[in-house]
């Protein structure tokens, strides 16, 4: 099988995976991020991680952020609804005359809420590469969760939610840091949390503060502090997203860290969310999108 390598360019890490045919055999990462490059180092930065792969010539087949504006170049939006890999992909011009490159652009939305994503339309279509019949929501949890409504094939809706980029700025720039250390977890506690805060969105805000008064007054845990406020903002989520999972398919695409929590909201909910492992559907996606015609 013709090897190529199918890279995911994210905002803080880069991920790169020697590919033969659909399957992996080799995947390598680093911190070099797009927010860390200047447009001219994306170029080196990714030889330097996989020169010793590249063996005549290779096409290389990317994700995420480097189709940013700030990126390798800019791949530009495509509209919803839309298939995930719909208008083709964007060839990259390189230096070196080894390299076929092509970014798969991302995805926006103009209305009834304005919102964009890049890398997970390519997660999605992994997906569907899975599920070819899904009629119902990908649930993708990380610093952005995105909730996309997928049928006959199309992206027909999607939400963000910076569920994942609170919990972190909470537990380690605010004042709550201080009841937070470590990285214990209570899972009837989180559900409890999860429960309050989706039936009872509009407390969101003077909950979180109950999580250092009960540290300094009743030594709370900082396990249950944590569990809690995990709680407190999936199930603000939930409440922010009913439209989108209630009563619907839902499947579930994360890391190992972030699914199992999403996956015990969704169940206390009355939901069997299936589960596909987010890498796995990264490197499906870009199977498809060196696949599409």
């Amino acid at each position: 099988m013709t090897r190529w390598i199918a890279v995911d360019w994210g905002t803080t890490a880069l991920r790169i995976t020697l590919m033969s045919g659909d399957r992996p055999l080799d995947t390598r990462a680093s911190g070099d991020g797009m927010n860390a490059l200047t447009r001219d180092a994306f170029e080196p930065t990714f030889i330097s991680l996989a020169d010793d792969w590249i063996e005549g010539n290779i096409q290389v087949f990317i994700c995420g952020m480097a189709g940013a504006r700030q990126g390798w170049a800019e791949a530009a939006y495509r509209t919803v609804p839309c298939s995930p890999l719909d208008g083709g992909l964007l060839r990259v011009e390189t230096t070196d005359p080894r390299l076929d490159v092509h970014i798969v652009p991302g995805v926006r939305q103009v209305s009834p809420h304005p919102d964009v994503m890049r890398g997970e339309e390519t997660q999605i279509a992994g997906i569907l590469r899975n599920i070819s019949d899904l009629d119902g929501v990908a649930c993708l949890p990380g610093t952005h969760t995105k909730w996309a409504h997928i049928s006959a094939g199309e992206i027909v809706s999607f939400r963000t939610v910076m569920t994942g980029e609170l919990f972190a700025t909470i537990s380690n720039h605010s004042v709550l840091r201080h009841s937070l250390t470590g990285h214990g977890w209570d899972e009837d506690t989180f559900l409890s949390a999860v429960s309050d805060t989706l039936s009872r969105p509009e407390h969101l805000t003077a909950r979180l503060f109950e999580l250092r008064a009960a540290d300094l007054l009743h030594g709370q845990d900082a396990a249950i502090g944590r569990s809690i406020l995990s709680g407190l903002l999936i199930g603000s989520e939930l409440a922010a997203t009913k439209p989108w999972w209630l009563g619907r398919d839902v499947v579930l695409t994360g890391s190992p860290k972030t699914t199992p929590a999403y996956e015990s909201a969704l169940k206390s909910q009355g939901l069997t969310p299936r589960i596909l492992p987010a890498d796995e559907m990264t490197l499906a996606g870009l199977t498809a999108a060196k696949e599409h015609p």
